[in-house]
């Protein structure tokens, strides 16, 4: 079996030899041979293991977790569980990226033929992306909510068509009407949308907005200028 040296093997994979003394002290890759003048010595095995080290570790993975890997009774799963999430990490991270990417083109599109960045435009810019936020956590609360009744309702409905069973429909469409006002009396409190005709911030009138439907855009009458069309929902501040 072939033998290396601490220089011969940190060569192999692209590593500099402090990397691999590195490596030895934090008991990562420990020489499998000391020779009676001290010099480290490694094997076909070890030469795999720094590969492997170098691989996790390009991948964001940290040393500890590394460790964790080698040390462990069933390597493969821990490292699959820790791959997952490492892919789940990195794709918030991207997630976030994205966001400041789509930030930094809307401030260029404002800024445009501008030689200042005005304050109120950074503000404004802010101001849009936490409202953007609050709509979709205000959205997933709203459908979180309704869905588990929507079910109980549909259900009803086939038990009633395919058994006959027509009390469950009975007793669940009082519940389900209710929630669904209470849904939208939530919405109708926590939204408001802007004309696009005058630009104006308005509150539509409950019923219209319960006889209205579609999210971020709503076919509504501005209380302002009477334009009827298309309106888009804002968080109310």
């Amino acid at each position: 079996m072939s033998k290396y040296t601490t220089g011969e093997l940190a060569k192999s994979c692209n590593v500099s030899v402090r990397t691999v003394q590195f490596y030895d002290t934090k008991g990562l890759l420990p020489p499998s041979e000391l020779t009676d003048g001290g010099r480290r010595l490694y094997t076909e095995n070890d030469l795999i293991k720094l590969r492997l080290i170098c691989t996790l570790k390009s991948v964001g993975l940290s040393l500890d977790s590394i460790q964790g890997i080698l040390n462990s009774e069933a390597p493969a799963k821990v490292l699959n569980l820790l791959l997952d999430e490492q892919t789940k990490q990195l794709s918030n991270e991207i997630s976030e990226r994205q966001k400041q990417v789509t930030a930094i083109k809307i401030v260029k599109d404002s800024i445009q033929n501008m030689d200042a960045i005005p304050v109120n435009s950074i503000q404004d810019i802010g101001h849009m992306m936490e409202n953007r936020k609050k709509l979709r956590r205000l959205h997933a609360k709203c459908i979180g909510t309704g869905v588990p009744f929507q079910i109980m309702f549909l259900g009803s409905i086939v038990l009633w068509i395919m058994r006959g069973m027509w009390i469950p429909f009975v007793v669940v469409t009082p519940i389900y009407t209710l929630v669904v006002v209470l849904i939208v009396r939530a919405l109708h409190k926590k939204i408001r949308y802007i004309c696009p005709e005058c630009n104006a911030t308005f509150h539509p009138l409950l019923k219209n907005t319960m006889r209205t439907s579609g999210w971020k855009v709503r076919w509504l009458t501005c209380t302002e200028c009477n334009h009827e069309g298309y309106c888009v929902e804002v968080y109310a501040a």
